[in-house]
């Protein structure tokens, strides 16, 4: 496992964007205490929905947070979870519990993925995941960064809360996305097409699954 925390015993060199100051933060992205954040997301039937399985190979996560999504993603998949945040203390409680629960498939990355993209080859992923992240300020750009990230025939996956006031949590309703939206912003990049339609993810979130094509 490729831990990006100077705190935890280094098997690779940490990555080079470690030292360097990071601002990719999104509007309306603060974290509640993470007890409660998880009791918000039912982890494995969203995995399930999406068809997360041992058929994937390569996966990179754009948010991975306290982990709630990444560690059990990496269990499932048969290659390496790529997972990064603009949170230090993100990155370090994934690279935490990662340790603590004995995953090794997981290389977690402080990174500005808007500026400097995900950090893998092009076209080196099965699947990239964007899950509460597209009501960002750039949403093509971001989804074409996912895009460059994924193999021609692969997915990004996308969740975020359903626009409803009565969600829990979420951004303000006004910058958070609804599926046709989305759909939308995809095909504006030229090279995401909408592969399974927006589905429910109880209790608070929908999905859809985006297919990369050749541009």
């Amino acid at each position: 496992m490729l831990l990006a925390w100077a705190g935890l015993k280094r098997i690779a060199p940490i990555h080079d964007l470690w030292q360097k100051p990071c601002n990719m933060k999104m509007r309306d992205s603060g974290m509640p205490e993470e007890a409660y954040w998880e009791t918000l997301l039912d982890a494995p039937l969203i995995l399930d929905r999406l068809g997360v399985d041992g058929s994937l190979r390569d996966v990179v996560e754009l948010g991975c947070g306290y982990g709630t999504f990444s560690l059990p993603l990496a269990r499932r998949i048969t290659g390496t979870l790529t997972t990064v945040d603009i949170e230090p203390e993100m990155v370090r409680r994934t690279c935490d519990r990662a340790a603590a629960e004995g995953v090794t498939n997981i290389h977690c990355h402080l990174r500005d993925v808007m500026k400097v993209g995900f950090g893998v080859l092009d076209g080196s992923q099965d699947t990239a995941l964007l899950f509460n992240i597209l009501h960002c300020e750039q949403p093509v750009t971001l989804l074409s960064e996912a895009a460059r990230a994924v193999r021609p025939g692969g997915s990004v996956l996308v969740i975020h809360w359903r626009h409803d006031p009565a969600t829990p949590r979420g951004p303000a309703l006004d910058i958070r996305p609804l599926p046709e939206q989305i759909i939308g912003w995809a095909e504006q990049t030229g090279s995401l097409k909408l592969d399974v339609d927006a589905f429910d993810l109880p209790p608070w979130h929908y999905g859809m699954k985006l297919r990369r094509v050749i541009a």
